[in-house]
Parts: C-alpha cells; structure tokens; sequence
C-alpha cells in the first residue's frame, strides 16, 4: 500500500527555492559604464535590488535612471581600498538584508600599447590593484556575509576576459590580472562549497562599450597589423550574467565565454 502521508521533509526543496527566488540583492560593481551597467540594469529590470559600486556618484545615478526606482543604492566606491569595499556592503546589507549576487566587474585596461619594457610600476599598480585586488576585496566581503546570512549561500560572477586565455599585444598588467582572476575564482569556487557559495566566471570579447569603441576602428594584432574588430551587443553579456545569477545554488556556470562570433581570438595570434 502507498504511504500518502504528508511529510514536511518533502516540502523543504520547494522551501528553500521559494526563498532563494523572493530574495534577489545583488551588487554590481563598476556599474556607472559599460557591462556593469547594462548588467545592473538588467537584473533591476528583472525585479532584483542591486547596489551600484563605482567611483563616480553621478554616473551610478544615471545608471539607477534606466530602471524602476527604489530598487538600488548608489554607493561611491574604490574598490581598490579595503575600506570603501566595507562601507559598500555594510550599505548594501543595511538597505536590502543580504546579498545574493555579487557581479565582481570593476576593471581597467591601463594605459594601452605600451610595451613591457615601457610600462611605468605605478601603472601596472593600479591595474592590480583595481582588477585584481578590488576583485579579492569585493569577493572577501561578499563571502563574508554570504557564509553568515539565513539562508545561507549566495553566487560570485567575475568578471574575467578573452585575456585571461589569450594575451593581446602589449596588455602585460590587463592580460596578468585577468588570468589571476580565473586562479581567485577557482580558489573561490571551492572554498564556498561548504557554506553554497557558488563562484563562476564570465570570460567577455569586444562587447560593444565605450572601452572598446577602438576595436571597431582599428586594434593591434600579433602580427603588427592595426585591424577593426567585430564587436557584439552588450546586452547580450548583461542576459548571459542573469541566467548565470538566476540559476538555483545547486547548479553553477564555472565558466562562460560571451564572445563576438568572429572577433580574432580562436587562433588569436
């Protein structure tokens, strides 16, 4: 005879699924240009509350105007200080309760087509310390509230590259940090195991921002040669990243490569 009796057990799945689903907070952090942006808005359209980081008050605003209001909180910040990385998610905690989703984007190319020898340190310190130290703070914290927050868990995206496979002519300081990240996310990834934490990657090429706009007229090659490069719509990089966030914590994209179908970079070189 079919045991038909009610046990709650049985219900704990759907439970914790309905949890997850109402509670949506993420920061984004970058989030005044580019793929922070297009990201930020996404999700803020999708009907999640995002905190956006990034080093210019006003350009957070004009994000948080393309989306319905009262869902985000605009919060100055440099991620490569451990101090404004705090007061970020202390911020963000205070508003919403939590954070669920932690999109790891602030980044910058430095100065570009200086060769190794050339590179000032200041300059390769400040790639560093944005790409590679700001990605560390950021995540550091993040995990921090993640591990103790009810539910527990939460997801990391970073925000990787093409380069963090395939260098580009003269990009020593981008093409380092951004293979550190792929290094940090996997570090990551297993540590938060224990506590759901799930950590991936976005490896993003040439979508189309103001930080590429120069692909299009014309990019270095590893053969000398100065060549446009196809770029592809942003928006496209912001839906990938939410279907990466929206996943249940039970499953988690590792790694993802969001690319221009015919930029140069499968046989790159």
């Amino acid at each position: 005879m079919a045991d038909n009796r009610f046990h709650i057990a049985d219900l704990l799945p759907t439970l914790r699924s309905m949890t997850e689903t109402q509670a949506k907070i993420a920061v984004v952090t970058g989030a005044g240009s580019g793929i922070g942006r297009a990201v930020a808005v996404e999700l803020l359209r999708s009907g999640w509350s995002v905190a956006l980081a990034g080093r210019r008050i006003e350009t957070l605003e004009q994000t948080a105007a393309l989306a319905p209001e009262g869902a985000s909180l605009a919060v100055r910040t440099d991620v490569s200080r451990p101090e404004d990385v705090e007061a970020l998610f202390a911020a963000a905690t205070e508003r919403f309760g939590r954070v669920d989703l932690l999109f790891n984007n602030a980044g910058t190319f430095g100065p570009g087509g200086v060769p190794v020898e050339a590179l000032p340190y200041d300059a390769w310190r400040h790639v560093v310390d944005t790409n590679l130290n700001g990605a560390f703070l950021c995540a550091q914290a993040a995990y921090r509230r993640m591990k103790e927050q009810d539910p527990q868990g939460g997801r990391i995206i970073n925000n990787g590259s093409v380069s963090a496979h395939t260098p580009r002519p003269h990009s020593v300081a981008y093409t380092a940090t951004k293979h550190a990240l792929t290094g940090l996310t996997k570090s990551l990834s297993l540590d938060g195991r224990p506590y759901r934490i799930a950590v991936g990657q976005i490896d993003i090429g040439n979508a189309a921002t103001d930080m590429t706009a120069r692909m299009e007229t014309g990019a270095l090659q590893a053969n000398g040669e100065v060549t446009p490069e196809p770029v592809m719509d942003v928006a496209d990089v912001a839906r990938t990243v939410r279907h990466m966030a929206e996943l249940p914590l039970e499953a988690n994209v590792q790694f993802a490569t969001v690319l221009a179908t015919t930029m140069p970079f499968i046989g790159r070189g």
